[in-house]
């Protein structure tokens, strides 16, 4: 064995597996996977700053010096009673083909007597969904909405279409603001709103995010169920 050259030998096919890297395939794999899941996570994070800045318009549009700008376009005022004195009314709007539209500052409840309702929550963007297409009392805090849950896989389709039929009546909404009262009446409402520290989108852009948002839910509607159901 003197003088002899030792060449270094090959590993034991059986033992491969143990000490092989990761390969092409599955490093592009799981880059893939954390993209996709950054995405997601950026997309929901934009759908909430957009409804939680849907919801103070919304309050602006309700103090408008010139007038109280739901009541104008056909809302229903519901004036709190006495034990919730320090509540604000509730609005609600009925629209056609049996649906209906409830905004609180807490989030909205969208009902269709075909497919049930849904209540989209404001600091989360992910709908949960109930058989009852109408609330049995103005919801003057979440404690007064109906059983709310996830929807099943068979209650999905309903689900999903009542999203997107709201997003896309806040959408027209915002379209009908700039046609009937200006850009600049919309521009004015979001002034508070720009506090330095929150999302803003721009009064410009205000009813195009939305359209685009409906396109991404209606492509991706798991996305924004939360990740029970991922």
């Amino acid at each position: 064995m003197a003088g002899r050259t030792l060449l270094p030998q090959p590993i034991p096919r059986k033992y491969e597996s143990v000490v092989a890297k990761p390969g092409p395939t599955e490093m592009s794999t799981a880059l893939r996977a954390n993209d996709h899941e950054r995405m997601e996570d950026e997309l929901l994070r934009q759908a909430v700053s957009l409804f939680s800045q849907q919801v103070w318009c919304w309050g602006r549009d309700i103090l408008r010096p010139e007038g109280n700008w739901l009541l104008e376009i056909g809302f229903d005022r519901i004036e709190p009673p006495a034990d919730y004195e320090n509540c604000s009314s509730v609005y609600t709007l009925a629209l056609s083909r049996g649906r209906c539209v409830v905004p609180r500052g807490f989030g909205v409840f969208y009902g269709d007597d075909q497919r049930g309702g849904i209540f989209l929550p404001r600091f989360t963007f992910q709908p949960r969904y109930t058989t009852q297409a109408t609330l049995a009392r103005p919801p003057w805090s979440d404690t007064d909405l109906p059983t709310l849950n996830a929807p099943t896989e068979s209650q999905q389709q309903a689900c999903a279409t009542l999203t997107v039929d709201l997003i896309d009546w806040i959408h027209r909404y915002e379209v009908n603001i700039v046609e009937q009262l200006g850009i600049e009446y919309r521009r004015s409402t979001l002034l508070d709103w720009d506090n330095g520290t929150r999302p803003v989108v721009p009064a410009e852009n205000v009813a195009s995010a939305w359209r685009e948002l409906s396109f991404r839910v209606a492509s991706n509607f798991n996305t924004f169920l939360g990740s029970s159901q991922a």
